[in-house]
């Protein structure tokens, strides 16, 4: 049987951190940096990094970290490939050109020590047409269903030939955010657990809406977000679980504290704690959370 989860992590040390102008005109969380020095940011998101992987690690989580590049600003968020139970790895392509250099040849050949790559879309890129891995997907792997909001990042024909062809079921949909675009990346507004998925249903377009509802209450108990709630990134969350098989919900210390008590009380009826931790700097410049600093390895 199919896990959702797993008890190994990655994640990239990040070498350098800075605003990705690249990203920025898709990514309405990211925030110009007028008021601190490049190095600072640095500094700062470095610490942030360490926090997150120590605090997960504590937990008996097992994370493999990697150095990053300088020139990959984005080098913290590694959503270019996945990993799946029967070893195999695909990667993925990117829309910024310089978040496509983050597939570094080092990387792929330490990760192919393990899993066999099966398959690799960076030549999409030269067609423009974008699908980013589990940011653009988010997937129920125990019922083999990705969720998918359709955005510059996330391409539709590209999700359907995939899915197809990996034998998935889409639940494909578009969303808008407030600032009345579509939402960049699908990880942003929800989260799958082993029993419950957490989701903003009101930034899923309203003649899609019902659709999803029904299809993610079929296998889930589900948390519903509020759209302040995704502007606190209460739906970049992870769940991971421990040697002893335990399960945890990752998340950012601002998400966490965005969460109503209900809900708080809701999640720990299937998690043996919220493991969150303050990472500022990265959220506010680099306009992602927890669960993009993230990549399951099965």
């Amino acid at each position: 049987m199919s896990k959702q989860s797993t008890s190994h992590l990655f994640m990239i040390e990040p070498e350098s951190f800075y605003v990705n102008e690249q990203t920025a005109f898709t990514n309405h969380y990211q925030k110009e940096a007028n008021d601190e020095s490049p190095q600072i940011i640095a500094e700062k998101a470095l610490d942030e990094f360490h926090n997150l992987k120590n605090k997960i690690e504590e937990k008996g989580i097992k994370v493999t970290s990697l150095k990053g590049s300088k020139d990959c600003p984005d080098h913290i968020f590694p959503n270019w490939f996945i990993t799946f139970e029967d070893k195999t790895m695909q990667i993925f392509s990117m829309m910024a050109p310089n978040r496509r250099k983050e597939k570094k040849l080092s990387m792929i050949e330490h990760l192919t020590e393990t899993y066999e790559l099966t398959d690799d879309m960076s030549h999409l890129e030269e067609k423009e047409i974008f699908l980013e891995s589990t940011s653009s997907m988010v997937f129920d792997r125990v019922n083999r269903i990705v969720y998918a909001g359709i955005s510059p990042r996330t391409n539709a024909v590209q999700l359907i030939i995939w899915c197809r062809h990996n034998n998935y079921e889409l639940v494909l949909f578009e969303t808008e955010g407030h600032t009345g675009s579509a939402i960049y990346h699908t990880d942003v507004l929800m989260y799958v657990g082993t029993d419950i998925v957490g989701i903003c249903f009101d930034v899923i377009r309203p003649e899609h809406r019902d659709y999803v509802k029904e299809k993610v209450r079929q296998h889930h108990e589900v948390i519903e977000l509020s759209s302040e709630q995704i502007e606190e990134f209460c739906g970049n969350a992870i769940e991971a679980k421990n040697i002893d098989n335990e399960l945890f919900l990752i998340m950012s210390s601002r998400a966490y504290k965005a969460l109503e008590r209900e809900q708080i009380n809701k999640l720990l009826t299937s998690y043996k704690e919220i493991i969150h931790s303050d990472i500022p700097t990265i959220e506010k410049y680099g306009g992602g959370s927890a669960r993009c600093m993230l990549t399951e390895l099965f």
